[in-house]
């Protein structure tokens, strides 16, 4: 009697601490659930190439154009060579020659047409329209990114200096301005001397430097 009374205790105890247990598993199950949902309906927010207020946005740019709760419409676009990118229900927009922001204003209004309330964010992920070449006698010819107030000398350090070959007293900057092609020329001995500190150009985008 003794016997069955001990086991039907123990019968008992295993019950009750299956009651308490299960809850607590259950919760931890849950909250885990509830972090990977979440986790999964974040989305990580692009990186900027420039934050850069007055940046003009240029051929080839990549650009992520965010829509609040409007995935359909959001997503990542480049510059096409015609200046403009294309978005469901807005087809074709002018991005060349516009800031992020005044792009941005400019989308939002467009979308007032189909949307209450848009809240339109554009970010630069990718600056391809800014660029400048340099070849000839350096150590890494090639195409560069543009930075802001990039130098000739700057542009030439990028690049791995001169080369021993190289003619440092006749290199040439060839830029385009206004469908007319000028060439300005920089003598790396004179500057270093301190002599027409003038010649150190700050380069533009499309800019060749040509060290023979």
């Amino acid at each position: 009697m003794r016997g069955v009374t001990l086991f039907a205790s123990l019968l008992l105890l295993l019950h009750w601490t299956s009651l308490f247990a299960a809850p607590q598993d259950t919760g931890a199950t849950g909250k885990a659930a509830n972090q990977a949902g979440s986790q999964a309906e974040t989305r990580p927010s692009p990186k900027p190439a420039t934050t850069d207020p007055g940046y003009v946005i240029g051929e080839a740019d990549v650009l992520d154009i965010s829509v609040w709760k409007e995935p359909d419409v959001s997503r990542a676009v480049p510059v096409r060579p015609d200046g403009k990118i294309s978005l469901p229900l807005l087809n074709d927009v002018q991005a060349a020659g516009l800031t992020p922001m005044q792009l941005q204003q400019q989308i939002t209004e467009k979308l007032r047409k189909f949307l209450t309330e848009p809240q339109v964010t554009v970010i630069v992920t990718q600056i391809n329209s800014r660029r400048v070449y340099i070849m000839g006698e350096v150590n890494r010819p090639g195409m560069v990114p543009l930075l802001p107030d990039m130098t000739v000398l700057q542009l030439i350090t990028t690049a791995g200096g001169f080369t021993q070959f190289a003619n440092t007293s006749k290199v040439r900057i060839i830029r385009n301005e206004n469908g007319k092609q000028t060439t300005y020329t920089f003598n790396y001995k004179e500057l270093m001397e301190g002599k027409r500190p003038e010649q150190n150009l700050i380069l533009k985008p499309g800019d060749s430097i040509v060290v023979p």
